[in-house]
């Protein structure tokens, strides 16, 4: 959009003047194929275009406050506007012209005049200061000059397109409309894409890099729509993004010089993106054809409209990398709604989950006040012991305060002072105990903590429930963590920290985390990355950490200005909020965090280190699940333990477990094949033992019909049956066979001969119908075609309702 602006400088008359001498004579349209449109009520305008710059007032048309009235939002500057079109078909004539007929017009300029500002009661009051804004549409602009039929056909977007073409090996000139439109999608798309690209915008899930990664992705999917594999030149592992991004740039050469600079970064992003999104689009299409044909069958059985689950429309936008829109686009191809309630309520949850960490306690309790208005921080001890003396200064039940808490019950405690770490950055909170002494050694009240979490401020709620005795404010606690627990805590946080510095040498140093859970049982490792990471790579990372580990380095701890902290290179966390004061954990020579997690103090502590998954949670984020310390020592055990298990059961010794397994798999499969083969040659015994069952019907007795039960006999085995018969009875025949294969299962088959779906007859939607009495539908071909179901109670009314319909159909046109 080409424009510009105006603040109180000139109006309207300059305005208007400006744009129309700029339309016909510096670009020399003709001014008898120009017509003007201004706001109902604006007869200053009006006037301007008819007696200033005397356009016939029959091509000035007045249109209402939606077409000719701009706004801010619901207050603020507001005023009316003008535009001017382009009238392709003058021949037409005045008479009933209609602006909005776009086979005829096309507006290409529009003049908005700010002259009030909107109030909140609706009124208008006029502006101390006009101001103009206006917007000429390039593409438009260059169709009008170059004649062409639409916008894509001008030389800013046709370029693009041809190449696009010549990767799909089709021609664009003469393609049906629906080849054209997937071709203008992807000529649109990957101009915006470019320039975007260029300007710094990654592709990404949120704000405008998800903008960008939609438009790549529908780029994707239009393109394999039109039959474009791999690079679309042989090489099917090989990205075509890039191939066409290259015309792009081309293009742009003399418009924006930095687009060709930065082309390296664009290509190779795009390739990266492109390649990215493949992994899972074939898998995602597969999920998505599928949950399409069950909704339009659920439909069908229901007498109702095909609508997709919200819940699958998020499976498919989270797992599988497939925007809401392509999904609905997709759907809307089929005649598929979707529950867009039920796909915000999953991103909602999405929405939650991922704000966990950062979550924090509310303690406003029943009447409404909040307790954090009255209790101070509390002061944590837990860096340098686990073990204090603190007073309790609040407890809450059920979200009301309470004075003393007895037996039984489960409590949130505030104290002054605590040694327990609260969850934050990804680490759970402490567990341990809560002792009131009455004696020496012999204690009053004890209170199992199984929760710490953080509440506005710095206040520690510790959440627990009362074993013994009873608490009571004011009284003095002894504050008791598990050192077992904290232990095995801390040595997953180390490990990291250690596992980010190993991935950045392994990958990259553009990888940054994404999440993370520090637990006492594993950690878990989100972190931006555009594929799977390679098993070479993953063995890489182990090596390093355990490296790291049995180099028994001593890690250091400071607090220091958040400025000094990344002068000296430490790394922050994305989207934490830190405070002028920070505290820095570094393993010297491999890390250095901006951390307030708790730390082994030197990295032999942490025994052991290794990963045991690596998997997409996102598109573009990866996730790392691994154990170290005793939890390492636990998974070890428990791996070798299995493996003992397994060797004993197979006999054989570990090394050979791969081949042992193998050939076993080998021999089921072989078996299996063999008991298909078996159950086919049975089904097909049965059906040459009923084929004499067949009887004729039509007025020359010439079509033959046979619909038959057949007892245990398996789709496949059935599906057999019919190809025989079909083979066996002279044409035309018609028959239809069904089974029950097992509990709460049927299965049907249609085959009819071509004598038969000559006369209109069809296979594929003879037997849906049959088996929706059956409690489910089906289709094929023509001539042969299966159906399922679950309600094996139906199906001899269903057969015999096969046999009926097939009587009368093939009666009647035999007559």
């Amino acid at each position: 959009m080409l424009g510009n602006f105006s603040f109180g400088d000139y109006f309207k008359k300059q305005a208007i003047q400006w744009a129309w001498d700029l339309s016909t004579v510096e670009f020399g349209l003709p001014p008898e194929r120009l017509w003007i449109s201004v706001y109902q009520d604006d007869d200053e305008t009006f006037q301007l275009w008819s007696q200033q710059v005397g356009v016939p007032v029959e091509r000035i048309k007045r249109l209402g406050e939606d077409d000719n009235f701009w706004t801010s939002g619901a207050t603020g500057p507001c005023g009316p506007c003008s535009e001017i079109y382009y009238d392709f078909h003058p021949e037409r004539g005045y008479d009933d012209a209609d602006l909005g007929d776009d086979t005829r017009f096309i507006e290409f300029y529009n003049l908005v005049f700010m002259q009030y500002n909107k109030k909140d009661d609706g009124s208008l009051e006029p502006l101390k200061q006009m101001n103009i804004d206006t917007g000429l549409g390039l593409e438009r602009m260059a169709r009008i000059l170059q004649k062409v039929p639409n916008n894509y056909e001008t030389d800013l977007i046709l370029p693009i397109i041809e190449k696009a073409s010549e990767l799909a090996n089709v021609s664009y000139g003469i393609s049906d409309d629906q080849t054209k439109r997937y071709l203008r999608i992807v000529g649109d798309h990957m101009r915006a894409i470019v320039f975007l690209i260029s300007d710094g915008v990654v592709p990404s899930n949120v704000g405008r890099g998800y903008v960008v990664r939609r438009l790549i992705r529908r780029v994707v999917r239009t393109s394999r729509l039109l039959g474009i594999k791999g690079d679309g030149r042989g090489d099917l592992e090989g990205a075509f993004l890039p191939i066409i991004a290259e015309k792009v740039v081309e293009l742009s050469t003399h418009i924006d010089a930095d687009v060709k600079n930065r082309a390296p970064r664009i290509l190779e992003e795009l390739k990266r993106e492109e390649l990215r999104f493949v992994q899972t689009l074939e898998r995602g299409e597969k999920l998505l054809e599928e949950k399409l044909a069950d909704a339009i069958s659920t439909a069908e059985r229901n007498g109702t409209v095909p609508c997709l689950a919200g819940e699958d429309v998020f499976i498919l936008y989270d797992t599988y990398g497939f925007p809401m829109e392509i999904t609905k686009e997709v759907a809307e191809e089929r005649g598929v709604s979707i529950d867009m309630n039920g796909f915000d309520i999953e991103m909602e949850k999405q929405r939650r989950q991922s704000q966990a960490a950062h979550n924090t306690v509310k303690l406003a309790v029943g009447s409404g006040t909040n307790i954090a208005d009255s209790v101070p921080d509390t002061e944590f001890i837990g860096y340098d012991s686990l073990y204090c003396k603190a007073i309790i200064a609040s407890l809450v039940v059920n979200g009301d305060p309470a004075v003393r808490v007895s037996e039984g019950s489960n409590v949130e405690i505030l104290l002054n002072k605590t040694p327990f770490y609260a969850e934050s950055g990804g680490q759970i909170g402490d567990h341990g105990f809560l002792y009131i002494s009455q004696g020496e050694n012999q204690p009053k009240a004890v209170v199992e903590i199984i929760d710490v979490q953080k509440s506005f401020g710095n206040i520690f709620v510790h959440k627990g429930t009362v074993h013994k005795g009873a608490v009571e404010v004011g009284k003095q606690v002894e504050a008791t963590v598990d050192v077992k627990l904290r232990q095995r805590a801390q040595v997953h946080h180390t490990a990291t920290h250690l596992l980010q510095a190993a991935l950045k040498k392994v990958i990259g140093q553009e990888t940054s985390q994404a999440g993370s859970l520090v637990a006492f049982d594993r950690l878990r490792f989100d972190f931006n990355f555009h594929r799977p990471l390679l098993d070479s790579e993953l063995v890489e990372i182990e090596v390093l950490i355990n490296g790291w580990v049995q180099d028994a380095i001593l890690l250091q701890t400071k607090v220091m200005p958040i400025a000094d902290a990344k002068r000296e290179g430490a790394i922050a966390m994305f989207g934490e909020k830190y405070g002028e004061e920070v505290r820095v954990v570094e393993v010297p020579g491999v890390s250095m965090e901006l951390c307030g997690g708790t730390h082994v103090s030197n990295t032999s502590e942490i025994r052991g280190f290794k990963i045991i998954s690596e998997q997409g949670i996102a598109s573009g984020v990866r996730r790392i699940e691994a154990v170290a310390g005793e939890a390492f020592i636990e998974y070890v055990n428990a791996r070798d333990s299995y493996l003992k298990q397994l060797c004993s059961t197979l006999k054989v010794k570990p090394e050979e477990v791969t081949a042992r397994i193998e050939n076993l798999l080998e021999e089921l499969r072989a078996a299996r094949n063999e008991n298909s083969t078996v159950r086919a040659k049975a089904a097909v015994y049965k059906a040459s033992v009923i084929a004499s069952k067949a009887f004729l019907v039509g007025n020359s007795n010439q079509y033959r019909i046979l619909v038959e039960w057949l007892d245990d006999v398996d789709a496949e085995s059935l599906k057999s049956a019919a190809e025989y018969l079909m083979e066996t009875l002279a044409d035309p025949a018609a028959i239809v066979l069904g089974s029950c294969p097992g509990e709460g299962k049927v299965s049907l088959v249609a085959a009819f001969t071509p004598g038969v779906v000559d006369q209109g007859i069809q296979a594929g939607k003879f037997i849906g119908q049959i088996a929706k009495l059956c409690g489910g539908g089906g289709g094929g071909r023509p001539n042969f075609a299966q159906a399922g179901g679950r309600k094996p109670e139906n199906l001899a009314a269903a057969l015999e309702k096969a046999k009926s319909e097939l009587i009368a159909n093939l009666s009647e046109k035999g007559n």
